[in-house]
């Protein structure tokens, strides 16, 4: 449990810096996000997710 929550405090703290240091990059970015199909979204989300699964099963494994 340890784990989980310190990953998801990194996970808050990059995205934070991200929002401090570039506001206006992150701004036209999140309006390139919604213009997106939600199919596009649904399969980058996947692959994603399966990228990061697969690091934490290689660095832990």
């Amino acid at each position: 449990m340890t784990d989980l929550l310190t990953a998801l405090a990194l996970a808050v703290a990059i995205e934070g810096s991200l929002y401090a240091l570039f506001p206006e990059a992150m701004k036209k970015m999140m309006l390139h996000v919604l213009a997106q199909p939600v199919s596009h979204l649904r399969a980058v989300g996947l692959v994603a997710a399966v990228a990061g699964v697969s690091v934490v099963w290689l660095v832990r494994g």
